[in-house]
């Protein structure tokens, strides 16, 4: 029996490794973490990056084409289907990845009043949606109720209305909550795209502070 091992990059840098079997004609592949093989996550690695890239380096999000992607990522455009079902699954599991590789990195303000906890939450947001503009907006032009039916729009949505809740009643924190989120949605923010940076993150506190604050 012969043994090899492999390794390879994913988003993140994070090196898994990959043990190759080979009993005579026949080759086992070893399956990565949460029970995918290693090679349909190598593949899923592969496109993610490479979409990204696309998206970071596109004007519009029409730009990003399933075929791009698959040249760009070295893979069949079948592979591509397979995994994601369409451009939309696509779009949204490279928004998911990136979205909780955004919320792992950022450390929410400890202490501090409820405005000032909503105000750090909001303007991470709204850097994220300016330094993903085209993915933000591809998201929010699926249908299927984007940007609103997706994980981290949930949980970006139960932290504000957490907050407002501390000082506002309970039935209005919910709406209030979906209010904030609205003041950073990435077709406001494109329509917004000639404003300096100083003005849009002006007005965001300015909505913020009038809901949280002398109540």
């Amino acid at each position: 029996m012969q043994e090899v091992r492999k390794a390879w990059s994913i988003p993140g840098e994070v090196r898994y490794g990959l043990s190759v079997r080979i009993y005579g004609p026949s080759v086992r592949l070893a399956r990565g973490f949460g029970g995918m093989r290693a090679d349909a996550q190598r593949n899923r690695d592969a496109v993610l990056a490479a979409a990204g890239r696309l998206f970071d380096a596109a004007t519009s999000s029409d730009e990003v084409s399933m075929d791009a992607v698959a040249v760009a990522a070295g893979v069949g455009k079948g592979t591509l289907f397979r995994r994601f079902g369409d451009r939309t699954g696509l779009i949204r599991e490279l928004y998911q990845h990136r979205s909780e590789e955004m919320e792992n990195t950022w450390t929410p303000v400890p202490e501090g009043s409820p405005a000032e906890r909503a105000l750090d939450l909001l303007l991470v947001i709204l850097r994220f949606k300016t330094e993903n503009r085209a993915l933000s907006r591809a998201l929010e032009g699926t249908g299927r109720t984007s940007p609103y039916d997706n994980r981290s729009y949930d949980r970006w949505h139960s932290t504000l209305a957490s907050i407002v809740a501390e000082v506002r009643d309970a039935p209005e924190a919910a709406f209030l909550a979906h209010a904030m989120l609205a003041a950073v949605r990435s077709d406001l923010l494109e329509h917004l795209r000639l404003w300096p940076e100083d003005r849009i993150r002006g007005g965001v506190e300015a909505l913020v502070r009038s809901i949280l604050e002398d109540q």
